[in-house]
């Protein structure tokens, strides 16, 4: 007897439940799958109120054959992309399936005609759910786990995409840094540091726990800022900048921390997050009751750090600025006892960025993929 497959929006709890089981299921048995923070998967996925919802929308989608769910997906309006880039591109993101090319077309098919009725002419994506959080599908590097806030999938994703006739619009890099790197630092970069510094005075501290809050918030504003021209790039709202603040109060450590200013004004900033991953898998990615307070009392024994952005403001890149900023969490990373770094992501095309991360010694590990399809080509 021929098996049944079907494909509809998540509406009621029990759809819910099954949005979140699947994946549980897919990765059972993976040694390097780490589980999100589920609460916070819940805000993301629109299933609780979040601040990117406040102006966006989505849907989400499942696939069931013969009665189990297959396969999952959410369709998302960026209102913000498309006011921005005067363009028509709508998103998908928390994609999930089994190996199963029939249902995933199904998933993408339900998914583009959600698009399709809000006016979007292209679906784009993975993104989770938009560029300022969890993005990209990875296509190599699945024998090792991903670091903190970055995505993981099986290795035939990639192959469902596809085949579904999704292109690569957009390549995100890793690249992965030793401490021993400083040891062999070329002498151009140091002196970049060095002239960069006198030239503007730069002076650079880290987040002061006593005002954690403002400092915070101005980290998120300069990242806003540096980004404009960035691909694909849109700024997070307010409610978004309150939101990430709220949530990182307890995960940044101030001296991975770095604020650089000229004159008492900041205009670079940059911080590196404990790869809190090994922790979240311990905790099977449950924060409550217990699990925020594991995070928090045995982060001292990790020796991995995610560099996630040292930005600087638009009228003061170029100068070195970048490097000034990020020269200053150096000294906490050693005296924490991190031995590796990775800087991540990276787009392809910004080569200032990737150039400067080669230099210093710097290597490539992992590349993540983001997609675009035609919706007119959704069948």
């Amino acid at each position: 007897m021929p098996s049944t497959l079907r494909c509809h929006p998540v509406e009621s709890a029990a759809d819910r439940r099954q949005f979140v089981r699947i994946q549980r299921q897919i990765y059972a048995g993976d040694p390097n799958w780490v589980p999100p923070l589920w609460s916070i998967q819940d805000e993301l996925v629109g299933f609780r109120p979040h601040p990117f919802y406040e102006q966006n929308r989505c849907q989400a989608f499942i696939a069931e054959r013969d009665g189990q769910v297959v396969g999952r997906v959410v369709a998302i309006v960026n209102q913000g992309h498309n006011q921005k880039y005067r363009d028509r591109i709508g998103f998908f993101g928390f994609f999930e399936c089994r190996d199963d090319i029939e249902a995933a077309q199904a998933l993408f098919e339900q998914a583009g005609n959600w698009l399709r009725e809000q006016g979007l002419t292209v679906v784009r994506g993975p993104v989770n759910p938009s560029l300022n959080y969890e993005c990209g599908l990875l296509v190599d590097a699945f024998d090792v786990p991903p670091t903190f806030l970055m995505t993981y999938n099986k290795a035939y994703y990639e192959s469902l995409l596809v085949r579904c006739g999704f292109a690569k619009v957009q390549d995100l890099y890793s690249y992965e840094a030793g401490i021993e790197m400083l040891e062999t630092l070329d002498p151009k970069l140091a002196f970049v540091i060095q002239e960069a510094t006198r030239r503007f005075n730069v002076k650079c501290r880290p987040i002061d726990p006593k005002k954690f809050d403002t400092d915070v918030r101005t980290f998120l504003h300069i990242y806003n800022e540096s980004l404009q021209n960035t691909w694909g790039y849109v700024p997070m709202s307010p409610g978004e900048i309150d939101q990430q603040a709220k949530g990182l109060k307890h995960l940044i450590v101030p001296e991975l921390t770095s604020i650089a200013e000229i004159d008492g004004r900041p205009v670079g900033a940059g911080f590196g997050l404990l790869d809190y991953n090994p922790l979240i898998k311990k905790i099977n990615g449950k924060l409550f009751p217990f699990g925020w307070l594991r995070l928090l009392f045995q982060r001292k024994h990790i020796k991995r750090l995610r560099l996630i952005s040292t930005n600087v403001l638009p009228e003061y890149q170029k100068w070195g600025l970048g490097l000034v900023t990020l020269s200053r969490v150096l000294p906490g990373t050693i005296a924490w006892g991190i031995q590796v770094g990775e800087f991540s992501w990276v787009l392809e095309t910004n080569s200032l960025s990737r150039n400067t991360i080669e230099r210093a010694g710097g290597r490539k590990t992992k590349t993540h993929r983001l997609y675009d399809k035609s919706l007119e080509d959704v069948a």
